[in-house]
């Protein structure tokens, strides 16, 4: 059984599928593992260090592919290249099902197995298979140091003989994993911060991180059953807009991460919000990439309105791609592991566990 992947375009892309770490349990659990040249050499990652744990290591990405059982990627890749994958080989990744509905279903009429892992149902036995989470745990992490690193005050109050410089006032818009994240970084950071979200249910989470939770009134928990937010009513989204308003004008830094799966980010930062903003003020938009919180965002760019930075980029995490992709990988190694029948050394589509049933593309 041969397990296998090959490059992403870097441009957009520098996380990695399979780690050394990783590879050597691929080769414990009884797989051969094929990778490309210069594979990991982007991170530091020598074709010597995989080869000495018995990887495979080949110059023809199409010899790679053609052999492959399963091949393991971070997303879609050309059509050029998929065109060379055939039937009954098992393509895992995450694959955008919302948005790649006609790219994924040309390869199911190939007869090829594909599993998104951003499909992963929301249950206990799937947590240390959520690319999710630990990818949206750095993404919070970092966009808090990346807005930091643009504020141009010092974040915890500082007491000299000159004077007392106040600490600097975050608010956090979306509390799920990345906005916890970046409630706990910006507090270890000597900020005071504030965060909102349409989900009551995380308000203890906001609370016991020291955040200060902002309700606003008459809230109903706007939660779906499998723990992602779900689209606010006209009245929720107006009583929202007078809360942040009010709010914003003595906020120094704000984070956005809310994010509806499947479509556009929701406008959540109005323009006359952030007119009344103090000057030198930042906004990291981690939904960037779907269109942002803010009525400005624009992917990869910094907007300055009215001296407010505004800024969010494509792919944080091409940032943090060494730690990125340690967790990814040990992800996808559980739910490969999951997937393989050990005693019979082939992979495994049983439609009863719900895993397996709800990431696969049909």
């Amino acid at each position: 059984m041969k397990i296998a992947s090959i490059l992403e375009n870097q441009k957009f892309e520098k996380r990695i599928a399979i780690t050394p770490e990783i590879s050597k349990k691929y080769i414990s659990l009884g797989f051969e593992v094929l990778l490309p040249e210069k594979y990991g050499a982007h991170l530091g990652i020598s074709d010597k260090e995989f080869k000495n744990l018995g990887v495979k290591i080949l110059n023809d990405e199409k010899e790679i592919l053609n052999n492959a059982n399963v091949v393991v990627q971070l997303g879609l890749l050309s059509n050029e290249k998929y065109s060379l994958l055939k039937q009954d080989q098992t393509l895992i990744g995450v694959f955008k099902p919302y948005e790649n509905k006609d790219e994924l279903n040309n390869l199911v009429k190939k007869k090829i197995n594909i599993f998104s892992l951003d499909l992963l149902p929301r249950i206990t036995r799937a947590q240390s298979m959520d690319i999710l989470s630990s990818q949206a745990n750095l993404a919070g992490y970092k966009a808090v140091v990346e807005s930091f690193a643009s504020f141009e005050k010092a974040i915890p109050m500082m007491m000299t003989a000159a004077g007392t410089i106040p600490a600097a006032k975050v608010l956090v818009v979306g509390a799920g994993v990345a906005g916890l994240q970046a409630i706990a970084t910006a507090k270890r950071m000597g900020a005071i911060v504030f965060a909102t979200d349409v989900r009551m249910a995380s308000k203890e989470q906001v609370e016991s991180l020291g955040g200060k939770f902002l309700t606003v009134e008459g809230a109903e928990n706007l939660e779906t059953d499998g723990g992602y937010a779900k689209e606010a009513s006209e009245d929720f989204k107006r009583k929202q807009e007078d809360l942040l308003s009010e709010t914003l004008k003595k906020i120094d830094i704000v984070i956005c991460t809310a994010l509806i799966p499947g479509k556009k980010a929701p406008v959540i930062i109005k323009d006359k919000m952030i007119n009344n903003m103090q000057p030198g003020s930042v906004i990291y938009d981690l939904a960037a990439i779907q269109g942002g919180n803010t009525a400005f965002t624009e992917a990869d760019k910094i907007i300055d309105k009215n001296a407010v930075k505004i800024m969010g980029e494509s792919n944080i995490l091409n940032k943090l791609p060494v730690s990125a992709s340690s967790l990814y990988a040990k992800n996808m190694f559980n739910f490969v592991e999951n997937l393989f029948d050990k005693e019979n050394k082939n992979i495994n589509i049983n439609l009863e566990d719900e895993i397996i049933k709800k990431t696969l593309i049909k």
